[in-house]
């Protein structure tokens, strides 16, 4: 057997949105991020030609990045109903249910919305949200993360 080939670093996983700037700003807000140099808002009433098309927000210490590509169309996930499948979702967790609790009303501050409440859940406190966009994702309790 030959030497294993190196593995491809993941650079990014991508949303797709119609409105890539209100996107990017709440997992910005969310997650605590920052954009990537250049792709920052413009000032007030300035031109957002990079919010037209793509932008990439940077966790501390840069180890995972999130982008946002807009795009014409993108049909939001009809989750838990498979009409529209979700496709993707990003699963988040804290180490506690009281921070579970301070994240739902932060996500729903922030312009999210509840999916599925399963805070009560003995095993695993979890909720289902979607974004501004209408992706599903989890912010559940992971004690040892």
């Amino acid at each position: 057997m030959g030497r294993m080939a190196a593995a491809p670093r993941l650079a990014s996983v991508v949303l797709d949105t119609t409105d890539a700037r209100t996107l990017a700003e709440f997992y910005r807000a969310l997650l605590h991020f920052t954009y990537r140099v250049g792709d920052e808002p413009p000032p007030p009433g300035e031109p957002d030609p990079r919010g037209q098309d793509w932008l990439v927000l940077e966790a501390p210490g840069r180890v995972m990045r999130l982008a946002v590509q807009q795009v014409g169309a993108a049909p939001a996930p009809t989750w838990p109903s498979s009409e529209v499948p979700q496709q993707l979702h990003l699963d988040l967790s804290v180490p506690t249910a009281e921070l579970l609790a301070e994240q739902r009303d932060r996500v729903v501050e922030l312009g999210g919305r509840i999916l599925h409440d399963r805070s009560h859940d003995q095993d695993e406190p979890l909720y289902v949200f979607a974004d501004p966009a209408g992706h599903p994702f989890c912010i559940f309790v992971a004690p040892d993360d």
